[in-house]
């Protein structure tokens, strides 16, 4: 049987390695994440169903085709799925086909509230593993929590405005949203895109692959990256520990000769009016106006940078009454309305202790090369890093 606590500390390509090589089966893996669940899930809530038995029979027939010779990318590992995206969507079913077994539902926010970065079930709120008393972020909430915990090493979220990444950075994991259209956007808008949470950026890299059909379109970076820093976009009311926080994680990735730091200015016109025109379907011209006017900003900065990097959230975590008139999507949707691949790497914490993410965004359909840029830079970039339980 496979040690809990061992269990915990796995990653999902570290299961696939194992089950794949007959060392464990899916069965004691599932067996494991479940025991894991029911150890730590009743203080946390980051689940709204289990799905058990469902879990062991699909472990069995990944078991069954490891028997038989198949060599499946991610056999064995256990996730877990954004309540309000189910098990059926597109990325969870290809998930499937490539080994994953889901193993349960993960909180979102309640209906009918405009507070949107927190959890909620039956149980109670969603609890962040960092500290209880503050919000784990959301839409994505109960899939931060238990990648963070332990109770899975990956699980699927979807990213509107920030809803994987937000939640990535006050969890102490790593939120992925690929270049929107890679996989079906999950509103009219087009602004709503399937995502990842996990705790390594190999493991992002493996679910990318497993839910492009042909594998990833583009190639992995060659050379050290030229990057752009900017707290605000030039628009965002950014917390200067918040700020301060990530620029050091930054340039210690810089002074390790991980990624080269350029000077170009990035001033956005603020989303907001376009984003919600977009989400109501009300745009008009000067919706298309402001979505021009950043387009062309963002062109000229990916010009001279092939990454830029901001703050993942202006603010700190907030409690769970609620950020207040804070806007935590400030620095992320943005790139739901440009479009361009984005990732949320742990970047350490305040001087209060607070989490703070570090937030990259590369040019479009570059996601191979933005998720191999975060694994190099994962071990400078990692202090803060949510504690393994």
């Amino acid at each position: 049987m496979l040690d809990t606590h061992a269990y915990a500390r796995l990653s999902a390509t570290d299961i696939a390695y194992l089950v794949n090589g007959g060392e464990v089966t899916a069965g004691e893996v599932v067996d494991a994440a479940l025991a894991v669940c029911a150890e730590r899930d009743g203080a946390l809530r980051a689940f709204t169903a289990m799905w058990a038995d469902s879990a062991r029979a699909l472990a069995a027939e990944v078991d069954a085709s490891v028997a038989r010779g198949a060599l499946l990318p991610l056999a064995g590992v256990p996730i877990a799925v954004k309540a309000s995206e189910g098990a059926r969507s597109v990325q969870n079913r290809r998930l499937v086909a490539a080994g994953c077994v889901p193993i349960g539902a993960t909180s979102v926010p309640r209906a009918g509230t405009t507070h949107q970065t927190y959890g909620s079930t039956d149980r109670g709120p969603t609890l962040n593993p960092l500290d209880p008393a503050w919000s784990p972020g959301g839409s994505s909430a109960g899939s931060a929590v238990a990648v963070a915990a332990g109770i899975v090493p990956l699980a699927t979220g979807s990213d509107g405005a920030g809803s994987v990444r937000i939640p990535a950075a006050w969890c102490g994991v790593v939120g992925f949203k690929p270049t929107n259209g890679v996989l079906p956007a999950r509103d009219r808008a087009g602004l709503n895109s399937p995502g990842v949470l996990t705790r390594t950026p190999v493991d992002a890299a493996a679910y990318l692959r497993a839910v492009t059909p042909g594998g990833l379109a583009t190639s992995p970076a060659t050379g050290t990256p030229r990057v752009v820093w900017t707290p605000t976009l030039g628009y965002a009311d950014t917390d200067p520990d918040i700020a301060d926080t990530a620029r050091r994680t930054l340039d210690r990735i810089a002074s390790a000769g991980l990624c080269g730091l350029v000077r170009p200015t990035v001033r956005l016109r603020d989303p907001a009016p376009a984003w919600t025109a977009l989400r109501a379907g009300t745009s008009d011209r000067d919706t298309d106006a402001l979505i021009r006017a950043n387009a062309r900003a963002l062109s000229q900065a990916f010009e001279e940078a092939d990454l830029i990097a901001t703050p993942t959230t202006p603010h700190p975590p907030h409690g769970h009454d609620g950020p207040g008139p804070r806007m935590s999507v400030a620095l992320t949707w943005a790139f739901n309305l440009s479009g361009h691949p984005a990732i949320s790497l742990p970047a350490g914490r305040t001087p209060n202790g607070e989490p703070v993410g570090l937030h990259l965004i590369a040019r479009h359909h570059a996601d191979a090369a933005l998720l191999d840029a975060a694994e190099r830079w994962r071990s400078t970039a990692a202090e803060g890093e949510a504690p393994a339980w």
